[in-house]
């Protein structure tokens, strides 16, 4: 897996391509994202002083609930970056990942944290090194070791690459926060999509162009007008 690479211009015009063939969809998607992450939160805040128990409850279903959403925007770019079709309940799809994950993130912190003991240069590369678990464990389920060793094998010689990519999406972002924060509506699908391509290409997946049904914008034909109106 290793032997493979990526074009960095050939991610950004994947993701750009497909938000904007189904900007609707993305949206939504965003929207319906922010809510369940943050609705448990907002509610936890508002028990904190006098139901501190209820508080707490709230608080890690927002983790949880985080946690799954994020895994779900995965598992979204992965249908997409595979030319098939993705819908909003897909966010909540990854459920049964989620103590991979949790295990895989703790893991992943400690690596990196290691590193940066280790006069800082390793855990750099090991930041980059081991930072496509999340979409080794949505993507095929693995565990979490099993996930970090997957990662660590893809990004072999693909390191420095995702290094400057991850610069790349911080100022598209940045650009996008500036236009009155609108503009994260693009820009962050875009870096999710594009982030999912090079995985895919990495990992010794199929990515090519934009498959014609989402070029199209018509993966989300079918699912209901809700889906159709804010259509990611």
């Amino acid at each position: 897996m290793s032997a493979h690479r990526f074009s960095i211009g050939e991610a950004l015009s994947f993701g750009w391509e497909t938000v904007k063939s189904n900007i609707g969809f993305f949206i939504g998607l965003l929207i319906v994202a922010f809510l369940i992450e943050n609705i448990p939160s907002m509610i936890s805040q508002f028990f904190q002083s006098d139901y501190p128990f209820i508080s707490a409850l709230f608080a890690l279903a927002s983790a949880i609930l985080g946690m799954v959403v994020q895994m779900g925007l995965i598992k979204v770019s992965l249908q997409f970056c595979d030319g098939t079709k993705s819908k909003l309940d897909d966010l909540l799809a990854t459920f049964k990942l989620v103590g991979n994950m949790f295990v895989a993130s703790i893991l992943y912190v400690l690596i990196v944290c290691a590193g940066f003991l280790l006069l800082i240069v390793p855990g750099v590369i090991w930041f980059y090194k081991y930072s496509l678990f999340a979409h080794f464990i949505v993507d095929k389920g693995l565990g979490p070791i099993a996930a970090l060793k997957e990662s660590g094998v893809a990004t072999q010689d693909a390191k420095w690459d995702i290094f400057i990519f991850q610069w790349v999406l911080f100022f598209i972002n940045v650009a996008g926060a500036l236009a009155l924060f609108v503009g994260l509506f693009v820009t962050i699908p875009l870096s999710l999509l594009a982030y999912t391509y090079i995985y895919r290409t990495l990992s010794g997946g199929t990515t090519g162009t934009v498959q014609s049904s989402v070029a199209n914008g018509s993966a989300g034909k079918g699912q209901g007008v809700m889906y159709v109106n804010l259509g990611y």
